[in-house]
């Protein structure tokens, strides 16, 4: 006979058996162990298994046909990239009995033991710089309404919600940034709320875009934001704690800079060009993708909004060919309001001493239509990954919500990123996984006597991992060097009958017993 069975292809092995197992009315779990395999190939030594082969992403790949005696081959073949340079035409993985797919959905992310001491790393960090700074953590809803993205984002965004109608018929979204939520909070406590504040969040976000190095579809993303604060002080203050960030990590100005530039600049330009203010938040949108697609693109675009040749033009030379201060003055004049604030900020970050951070770029205006003023945007120089952080100025922000318009400034950073970017400049922190000490009795009757000497070193503040089941010494030595434990602490029956217990120094190799109550 011949049996066709369709799994995702990282599976294929383990699923084929499966399969069979189920079509001959067996249970699923039974298939895991070795002796059931070895008794199934048996039974079935002259059925022949073919094979569909299925990537992740529901792509059909070559069919495999083999006898069963050499399922291990298939096996082999199946997790090898030979397996999938075969059709393309779409199909869908088995939904009869096999083995689920165990990736996470495209663009998102488990987190391992050894991912999760990164993201722990990284979010210490987070939280001490945003500490030394005096700002307070807040977090917020990971569902909003979609009416706060959809209201005032930027149409950009809006295309990439996570949105669907809940069972009580509401809108909602899965949030993909966290500066609205921040208003509404702010909204929310009114004048409860003692300005200005100070607020800082950690928080997953989703947008549903196209992935590239850094950018997934969920990201957890580190916001710094201060309200009721008008000078440029406040941008100052969240500038200076995005390159203290950086520092502590290793990362210095020659491998990241920010570019500054002030929304003020773009207005001024489409005023020259007697272009309506009403289009200003649609080329904004449109000129953030200045280094995502090519000019031709950007023209089409900015011509769609009804905008003539002459003033595309005017438009892309002046934002992509203005590089500094000094021309900027000269386009605008030495008194203009946008070229003013621009002075001011640089002389503060020379006090705070990150000048050599920063460069004038007026291509930068962030796509988000509630920021106002200064922008911002950290970048890799190598060029090698998209931007590391933004953020700038959003006035605006809350009276687009319904409230009174209050000064306000900050910064989103995404946490894939900043990881990319630590690999590519070899900055990985080393994270291994330690312990202090391994308790390991050494009789099964011993072991409430190990539970009172790992409580007691527990108390004391160490890390402790009782050995469990019924392991031989040797395993146990084996596991202490796997966690880069410092002692072990070995609880035998004439050691506790005198009140001691065997301790052994894991780097001198050093052994002696201690008295209980002397042991810390």
């Amino acid at each position: 006979m011949a049996i066709t069975v369709a799994v995702p292809a990282q599976q294929v092995g383990l699923a084929l058996i499966s399969s069979l197992a189920f079509l001959r009315g067996r249970a699923l779990s039974s298939v895991a162990s070795k002796s059931y395999r070895l008794n199934f190939d048996k039974v079935v030594a002259q059925s022949t298994l073919s094979g569909v082969l299925f990537d992740g992403e529901g792509r059909r790949g070559n069919t495999v046909r083999e006898p069963c005696s050499k399922s291990r081959n298939l096996c082999a073949y199946a997790t090898s990239q030979e397996s999938l340079r075969g059709p393309t035409q779409a199909g869908p993985p088995s939904t009869d009995g096999g083995l689920v797919d165990t990736s996470p959905p495209k663009g998102t992310r488990d987190f391992p033991p050894e991912d999760m001491r990164l993201r722990t790393w990284l979010f210490n960090h987070f939280r001490e710089v945003s500490s030394l700074f005096g700002f307070e953590e807040v977090d917020f809803p990971v569902l909003e309404s979609e009416e706060l993205y959809t209201r005032k984002a930027g149409e950009e965004i809006t295309q990439q919600l996570y949105n669907f109608e809940d069972k009580g018929g509401r809108r909602v979204t899965l949030r993909p940034e966290l500066t609205p939520s921040l208003a509404r909070l702010v909204l929310q406590k009114g004048k409860s709320a003692a300005l200005p504040l100070k607020w800082f969040a950690i928080g997953q976000c989703w947008r549903y875009e196209r992935m590239t190095r850094g950018r997934r579809r969920e990201h957890y993303q580190w916001n710094m934001d201060i309200i009721g604060v008008p000078g440029i002080e406040a941008k100052a203050e969240v500038l200076s704690a995005i390159v203290l960030f950086f520092s502590r990590l290793g990362i210095t100005s020659k491998d990241v800079g920010i570019k500054i530039s002030n929304r003020k600049v773009l207005q001024e330009v489409l005023g020259r060009s007697t272009i309506p203010q009403s289009t200003f938040a649609a080329v904004c949108v449109i000129l953030d993708k200045i280094e995502k697609i090519p000019r031709s693109e950007m023209e089409k675009e900015l011509a769609a909004l009804g905008l003539t040749a002459e003033a595309v033009d005017t438009i892309l030379q002046t934002m992509m060919t203005l590089r500094s201060l000094d021309d900027l003055g000269e386009l605008l004049g030495a008194e203009n309001e946008a070229v003013v604030e621009l002075k001011q900020l640089f002389e503060l970050a020379r006090g705070y001493g990150f000048e050599d951070w920063l460069q004038f770029d007026a291509s930068v205006v962030r796509g988000l239509a509630y920021y106002s003023g200064i922008v911002f945007e950290g970048f890799d120089r190598s060029g090698t990954l998209r931007a590391i952080c933004g953020g700038g100025r959003y006035d605006k922000l809350l009276s687009t919500y319904g409230g009174v318009e209050t000064p306000a400034c900050g910064f989103g950073f995404g946490d894939a990123v900043i990881v990319e970017l630590l690999k590519e400049k070899n900055l990985m922190p080393d994270l291994s996984h330690e312990v202090d000490d391994i308790v390991m009795p050494l009789e099964e009757q011993l072991r409430p006597q190990a539970a009172v000497v790992a409580a007691r070193l527990r108390s004391g503040g160490r890390r402790v991992d009782v050995v469990m089941g019924n392991k031989k010494m040797k395993w146990a030595f084996k596991h202490a060097e796997r966690l880069q434990a410092k002692r072990m602490v070995l609880v035998g029956s004439a050691e506790w009958a005198q009140g001691s217990v065997r301790v052994k120094d894991l780097s001198s190799r050093e052994e002696k017993d201690l008295p209980l109550e002397k042991l810390t």
